[in-house]
């Protein structure tokens, strides 16, 4: 079940407002980025993690590494101009037989889901984390309506998401020099026609984005903490 994660950080989040990386903000007076790595750096199957990052953040993110004592990250990469090749960056550097792919803005990812996409990867080859679509969904074109969507099948994909490593470098190989981008790492992968396997998460496991998503991640914090009898640790 052993894994490592590759976690592009590299972003300048501007829906979040912030005028900085948004992982740098403090929720529940920790940056959101040490909440993200905590999962991982407490989880006894990750056996390193990649931080693919903007150069400009390198020395404020090596001082929060080791002010909070986070001990498994192996290498800061430099990112690059796309999400995706960020990602490819760092990929580069893995040497493991499973990566997972997380975003640093999802601090809320439990470890159970983590483990079960570890053990789908191993045996199909590439796994995502995903909840089903709760609300209605409609196709709108020009400010219309042009049809509703059975929402049975829909479902909202997050992450981490788990590959076999030469699988998910041979995707992103074929992507860079065909030049396509895709709207996830999985959408790499399926260009190859590889099935890509599903493992139901949970809403809490939300992505950072805007400044409404930081009053979400508290009321979360507080659910966990009050489900925990107020040991939580920060």
């Amino acid at each position: 079940m052993e894994y490592q994660v590759v976690i592009p950080a590299a972003g300048q989040g501007k829906r979040m407002k912030a005028g900085k990386n948004k992982l740098l903000l403090e929720l529940n007076d920790c940056p959101v980025i040490i909440h993200t790595l905590r999962v991982f750096d407490r989880d006894p199957h990750c056996k390193g993690i990649y931080l693919a990052i903007s150069p400009g953040d390198r020395e404020t993110l090596l001082e929060l590494i080791r002010g909070f004592n986070i001990q498994k990250v192996v290498k800061l990469v430099d990112g690059g101009e796309e999400r995706q090749h960020s990602v490819y960056n760092a990929l580069l550097e893995v040497d493991h037989e499973i990566v997972l792919v997380h975003d640093g803005a999802r601090p809320f990812i439990k470890q159970e889901t983590i483990h079960q996409l570890v053990e789908e990867a191993k045996s199909r080859g590439a796994s995502i984390a995903a909840v089903p679509v709760k609300d209605t969904i409609k196709k709108v074109m020009d400010g219309t309506v042009e049809e509703t969507i059975e929402r049975s099948s829909l479902w909202m994909v997050q992450t981490p998401q788990a590959f076999q490593v030469p699988l998910l470098k041979k995707a992103h190989g074929d992507a860079a020099s065909s030049g396509f981008l895709g709207t996830d790492d999985a959408s790499l992968v399926e260009r190859l026609d590889i099935d890509v396997s599903v493992v139901e998460s949970d809403y809490d496991n939300i992505k950072l984005t805007t400044p409404e998503d930081l009053y979400f991640a508290e009321a979360i914090i507080k659910k966990q903490e009050h489900m925990s009898g107020g040991n939580r640790h920060v």
